[in-house]
């Protein structure tokens, strides 16, 4: 069976469960942040998020032929909000979307008693690509260690990294020191110098002390890990300091076309890893404006519709989305339970070809996935920015595979004997 069919496959299932099926809907619970220090970053998301899915159920009638009851429970960023929205939720939910690499890492033990997928893309615990050990957490398409990876390569083909010092400007949180393990372990095999830099998250919008020790260090890169109202923070210091932005790059989270547009020109050559793009030109920005824009029902605007963030959204909820119409079309129904999610998690399959049936061409690279690999490692782009928006600096780059999967199985068996007892799957063939 080709796979553009897949939708319509599974809208017959609709019909055939009957208008109770259609009624109840599936409930996909978004653990939302449009309040807080990162509001500004999270807002974008969001609305992506929430156009995409209210497009699939004004254009579709849902997916399968079921609404899709796409909730936001705000959590402001909080980790504790975050846990409180979780156990709120969890009920009826077959999905959860922490929106916090610390929300994550407070559900993961709970995931394999509540049996419910945890939904992180492009965040989360680097080790939960390994869905031998972490059976019901998905990270697609790329872990923080991939994101490491990419930008390593990139600065290598600029030249030899040996002798070279690099800062690691990171917020102080989960998220800002997820990448520490591979970049550590790259500095000693690579000869370079790693200089870890952290921000706290009362220092964002003042990072005087933090570009004092730059401007000491005097490094040949600064590798930003940054988010929300540290992005901005930081980008301006260095703009303030005349480091070269050419030579100060980020992970994609820190690749926020807002931000830089607080320094517009004074910014040009500053560069974010991603694996997103926006398409302005894509077939579904016209079903996202014709469905939901023109009706009166998002809370986004034309110029944030033209940026990286909005975009992610898009392609977040679109992966979501796919899951659940391969768990449709795998099982046969329409009402689908968390564990029939989770087997449409480990089987994405994002060709070039389901790509352009979904109008998302060149917006997200091909990924795929499966039971033991719950990230896909789709490669990224290095975007730059060029005074006024991002444009794309290189072609594709993998990630350095080989290296992170030794690092991820080493950690998750780390992880689980840590939490012990922790069920693994021993059914799924590495």
């Amino acid at each position: 069976m080709k796979t553009f069919t897949r939708i319509a496959v599974a809208a017959t299932l609709g019909a055939v469960m009957g208008t109770t099926a259609m009624a109840e809907g599936l409930y996909a619970p978004n653990l939302a942040y449009r309040t807080g220090p990162f509001a500004a970053t999270g807002i974008p998301l969001m609305n992506g998020q929430a156009d995409y899915m209210n497009m699939l159920n004004a254009r579709d009638g849902g997916i399968g032929g079921v609404m899709i009851d796409f909730d936001e429970c705000e959590t402001g960023y909080s980790t504790e909000k975050g846990v409180e929205c979780y156990e709120k939720t969890k009920g009826k939910a077959i999905v959860t979307q922490p929106w916090s690499t610390g929300i994550t890492l407070q559900v993961l033990p709970k995931s394999n008693i509540d049996e419910i997928p945890i939904l992180a893309p492009g965040y989360g615990f680097s080790p939960m690509a390994d869905g031998k050990v972490f059976q019901w957490a998905f990270n697609t398409p790329l872990s923080y260690w991939d994101g490491a990876s990419i930008i390593l390569k990139y600065l290598q083909d600029q030249g030899d990294l040996s002798g070279k010092k690099i800062a690691f400007l990171h917020l102080d949180h989960p998220f800002g020191k997820e990448p520490l393990p591979y970049l550590e372990q790259k500095a000693e095999a690579q000869g370079f110098e790693l200089v870890p830099i952290p921000v706290g998250l009362k220092e964002m919008q003042n990072q005087s002390a933090q570009w004092l020790q730059i401007r000491r260090e005097r490094p040949d890169y600064v590798i930003m890990w940054g988010w929300g109202a540290m992005n901005a923070g930081a980008i301006t210091e260095a703009v303030k300091t005349k480091f070269p932005m050419e030579n100060m790059l980020g992970v994609w989270w820190s690749g926020h076309d807002a931000d830089l547009k607080i320094v517009g020109e004074d910014g040009k050559g500053y560069k974010s890893v991603s694996w997103s793009f926006p398409n302005p030109d894509a077939p579904v920005m016209a079903d996202v404006k014709q469905h939901v824009v023109d009706a009166g029902n998002s809370q986004s605007n034309e110029e944030e519709m033209q940026g990286v963030f909005y975009s992610r959204g898009l392609v977040i909820s679109a992966i979501l989305a796919e899951g659940i119409a391969v768990a449709q079309e795998h099982t046969g129904k329409a009402e689908i339970s968390p564990a029939d999610l989770r087997w449409g998690l480990e089987n994405l399959n994002f060709t070039e070809e389901r790509l352009e049936e979904l109008g998302m061409t060149g917006m997200v690279p091909p990924f795929s996935t499966s039971c033991s690999n719950h990230t896909g490692h789709s490669g990224g782009w290095i975007l730059e920015w060029d005074g006024a928006k991002f444009v794309k600096a290189s072609d594709l780059i993998m990630p350095d595979s080989e290296a992170i999967s030794e690092l991820e199985m080493a950690k998750a068996q780390e992880y689980a004997e840590a939490n012990a007892p922790w069920p693994v799957n021993e059914d799924c063939e590495m």
